[in-house]
């Protein structure tokens, strides 16, 4: 009986250039600043897409963005500690809409709560308060 060979496995392909990439941007007191995001296990990568639609398509009609090489996007992002880099994400989270969040905020804040509320809490709170100063005086 002959042996099997078996082909070896092949390596990880390495990194390769995107070509040219649309990468987000902000405008900034200095001119574009390159746009970072988050992974979902909450990692920082920055982000490129092969095509203004496929940017346009995941991040809305609003969003500046600037051409850049792969290499260039990573020499930006080398700095800053984020090594990661996604190319043309499928999908990326609805941004916060902070006036809802600041609504609930004052619904639920403390100073909503009614008068005889919190004057009946008060009362309970300091009835409590001496029941046990009497039981440690006698």
């Amino acid at each position: 009986m002959s042996p099997v060979e078996f082909p070896e496995d092949p390596e990880p392909s390495e990194r390769f250039p995107a070509g040219l990439l649309y990468v987000p941007v902000r405008s900034g007191p200095s001119g574009c600043t390159t746009r970072f995001f988050r992974t979902p296990l909450g990692g920082r990568t920055a982000v490129g897409f092969t095509s203004a639609a496929k940017l346009t398509a995941t991040l809305g009609t609003d969003q500046a963005c600037i051409g850049l090489s792969e290499p260039a996007l990573r020499a930006l992002a080398a700095p800053l500690g984020v090594t990661a880099l996604t190319v043309d994400p499928q999908f990326s989270a609805p941004a916060t809409d902070r006036t809802a969040a600041k609504v609930r905020e004052r619904e639920n804040s403390w100073s909503r709560w009614h008068p005889q509320r919190v004057g009946a809490l008060r009362v309970t709170g300091a009835a409590a308060v001496v029941a046990c100063l009497n039981l440690l005086v006698g």
